[in-house]
């Protein structure tokens, strides 16, 4: 075998592990633990107003738990691991699904028809936290609420630096977090060169908005650091709702990173030490630069070798992972790798 396709097979395995680490729950992570038989969600897709089926709709199973949420890697958005999509009836049969406590969020194939939603118990909603809570059973096929789909609505804005006014481009606008792919950059709406966005297909609910840009802070809709802060903007069906945002430069978060053999395309991420929510993505060299809010309380992950990843500090996993308060003054973390 060769040196290249056995670290490639290495790196396979390592997300593999941590994948299946995460989603279990908390207090059942041990080494030698047998992973207990999945189990599945079963739902009905119809339109709110007729209750006709929705073809086509596809929905993911978001975990509760804030480690299972950071199984996220290189262009993944954070949905967790599994999910799946109606049939021309809009039955939604979704199989092999770790047992644990998730979210369902939709996202309908025809979005100038119907919005995305998180489905609650009486209908759809814009805030993850208001979300159902489905419990899956080893073994079992749990029943959700029928999802019930709402025309869509846009919302429009600008996105500038905090202390110029000026134009931010190239700007992640988000309602999922996403990990971004340094080869890869058409991933949902960002803004053009006069930091300009649209994001299209939302439901009619409030929803919060992380906004990502290299060199600033990563914020939520109202220059916040977490979700649950966040000012949520209120979309209407078939209407235009405008949401601006100013980027703050925020607090340096630098390291060097020491390692062996360096991922073609490493990086150093951030979550939030309570919700596992991203909060920020940096690129790898011989070290990294990140930028945060003053307030944030994270954990940093450096997926740079071909081994799995490694928290901070020298952690196997999030829970285990120390959690960093960000100030304003700059903040130095190393990861040695070797």
């Amino acid at each position: 075998m060769s040196p290249t396709l056995l670290r490639k097979l290495t790196t396979t395995i390592a997300i593999a592990l941590l994948v299946v680490e995460a989603a279990a729950p908390a207090g059942a992570r041990t080494p030698r633990q047998v992973s207990p038989a999945p189990g599945g969600v079963r739902a009905v897709v119809r339109d709110a107003a007729t209750g006709a089926p929705v073809p086509r709709a596809c929905a993911a199973l978001v975990p509760i738990d804030a480690a299972a949420l950071t199984a996220v890697t290189l262009g993944e958005d954070q949905l967790g691991r599994y999910g799946g999509c109606a049939d021309e009836q809009g039955s939604l049969v979704t199989g092999d699904v770790a047992p644990g406590d998730y979210r369902l969020l939709v996202r309908p194939y025809d979005t100038t028809r119907h919005g995305w939603q998180w489905v609650g118990r009486h209908g759809g909603t814009g805030e993850r936290e208001r979300a159902s809570v489905i419990r899956v059973r080893a073994g079992t096929v749990t029943n959700a609420p029928d999802i019930r789909l709402d025309p869509p609505g846009t919302v429009v804005g600008v996105v500038t630096d905090a202390a110029t006014d000026a134009p931010v481009p190239r700007a992640l606008v988000m309602v999922v977090p996403y990990v971004p792919d340094p080869k890869y950059d058409d991933h949902g709406p960002t803004t053009d060169e006069n930091g300009r966005y649209t994001i299209t297909g939302l439901g009619p609910y409030e929803w919060p908005v992380q906004f990502a840009a290299g060199g600033y802070a990563t914020v939520w809709s109202g220059g916040v650091g977490s979700r649950a802060q966040a000012r949520k903007v209120r979309v209407r069906a078939a209407r235009t709702t405008t949401l601006d945002q100013a980027l703050p430069a925020g607090t340096p978060v630098s390291g060097a990173v020491r390692v062996d053999e360096l991922l073609t395309y490493a990086q150093v991420l951030a979550f939030d030490a309570s919700t596992g929510d991203l909060a920020g993505v940096a690129d790898v060299g011989s070290g990294y630069a990140l930028r945060l809010l003053p307030g944030q309380r994270v954990k940093l992950r450096c997926d740079c070798a071909y081994a799995p990843p490694v928290w901070h500090r020298d952690a196997a996993g999030f829970d285990a992972a120390t959690p960093l308060r960000v100030r304003h003054a700059p903040v130095v973390v190393d990861f040695d790798l070797d």
